[in-house]
């Protein structure tokens, strides 16, 4: 065989740098945000005991979120809550099992360090259904936050928000998609940090060739549940067996990410993945693996199909219903689609108002990523933390008919 000249090798070499740079090309922003690989402290998984008082806590599941208890009194409890690491935004989450030797009624109180205030209001789930704690029994306090609750001997969960840890998101989309595989797959595209499973829906009708392709992802932050909410009641209205849908699903390919963040979410995290860093500020250099997978996914189906980026959903939680927009309109894919999008949405739904707040991405994230990498419309469509449900399935639904009526017409 021919040897190769150093000037072969160093050709070689700027050509796969180059290669590799198309195959995930790197997208810039004003205010670049480190996000390498940062150290996380790992909770301990324990049974808290108090044989005294016949009292019992424990972290030992998926998704747990308690570091430590200590006893005030025969009724009262102070309960640990540290985030993964610093810094981090304020959003200190929570999750346990409780239960007693008898039964009692105990005060638990919730302690974060300095300088963080309780969030979630408590998500209590006993014998199998989830509630949320009433006024009476729950207290806001800027110092120590407090919940009132009846134990026995059947454990209770208490989470800041309803547990929903990637077994549970996994067999729901399995669930989901069953007798539907002809057009959609559900695969494995990636490994996490910890080597969790990660995964996407893809989602179409006959050629993929030349088709647009529409993204939808959630749970970049862990304890944002009602923005998966939404998530879900939005894809499940595209995959409805009915005429909106199939026209859609012809002329349009959908990829849905409906878990960002496995490491995260299972981990009990506050808002970090597994390297310690929020991945909606990664959507610039892709150092960490969910981020690296996702849009190496995107940009292999767009070249390999010739295909368009036209509008990415990257559904959230926060304090309020909101929706996050680009001020930029008139050079993205579908410059007309948001004014009629919310205007459709308005007549949709009974009093309802869009609250829109718009403003081109300086950080790096997902809805600038649309933008400035695809000239696609990006949306960061975040859902209140005590949003009704039956609120989220309204808008959820009404959504995702609106958009695939405008995308058709």
């Amino acid at each position: 065989m021919k040897s190769i000249t150093k000037f072969q090798l160093k050709y070689f070499i700027i050509f796969f740098l180059i290669i590799g740079c198309f195959s995930t090309p790197k997208v810039f922003f004003k205010e670049p945000v480190d996000t390498k690989t940062k150290k996380i402290s790992f909770e301990k998984k324990r049974v808290f005991s108090f044989n005294e008082s016949g009292v019992y806590f424990s972290n030992k599941f998926e998704g747990a979120r308690l570091n430590n208890v200590n006893q005030l009194n025969d009724s009262t409890y102070i309960l640990s809550i540290l985030p993964e690491n610093k810094p981090i935004n304020d959003s200190p989450y929570y999750a346990f099992k409780i239960w007693s030797s008898s039964s009692k009624k105990v005060l638990l109180k919730f302690q974060y360090p300095k300088n963080f205030k309780h969030r979630y209001i408590p998500k209590i789930k006993s014998n199998g259904i989830w509630k949320t704690a009433d006024s009476l029994n729950f207290k806001f306090d800027d110092n120590l936050s407090s919940l009132t609750i009846k134990i026995n001997d059947n454990p209770k969960i208490i989470s800041g928000q309803e547990l929903h840890t990637s077994s549970i998101v996994y067999k729901w989309v399995d669930q989901l998609i069953s007798g539907k595989e002809s057009y959609i797959k559900f695969k494995e595209i990636g490994k996490t940090k910890l080597n969790r499973p990660f995964k996407v829906l893809d989602i179409y009708k006959g050629v993929p060739k030349n088709k647009p392709v529409i993204v939808i992802l959630t749970r970049q932050h862990p304890p944002e549940v009602t923005g998966y909410f939404a998530f879900k009641v939005f894809l499940n209205t595209i995959l409805k067996e009915n005429k909106i849908s199939s026209i859609f699903l012809d002329k349009y390919r959908v990829l849905a990410f409906p878990l960002m963040n496995p490491d995260g979410v299972d981990l009990g995290h506050w808002r970090h993945n597994a390297g310690g860093v929020d991945t909606n500020r990664d959507w610039s250099f892709y150092h960490q693996p969910e981020i690296k997978t996702t849009v190496q996914y995107i940009t292999k189906v767009l070249k390999k199909n010739n295909s368009k980026l036209l509008l990415g959903l990257d559904f959230h939680s926060t304090y309020y219903d909101v929706f996050y927009t680009n001020e930029e309109r008139k050079e993205t894919a579908l410059p007309e689609f948001l004014p009629k999008w919310f205007s459709d949405l308005e007549k949709r739904i009974p009093n309802y108002k869009v609250n829109e707040k718009a403003s081109n991405s300086k950080q790096p994230v997902s809805k600038g990523w649309f933008l400035y990498g695809h000239k696609a419309v990006g949306i960061t469509y975040e859902i209140g933390d005590d949003t009704p449900k039956d609120r989220i399935d309204i808008i959820g639904k009404e959504s995702a008919e609106a958009m695939m009526k405008i995308l058709i017409d």
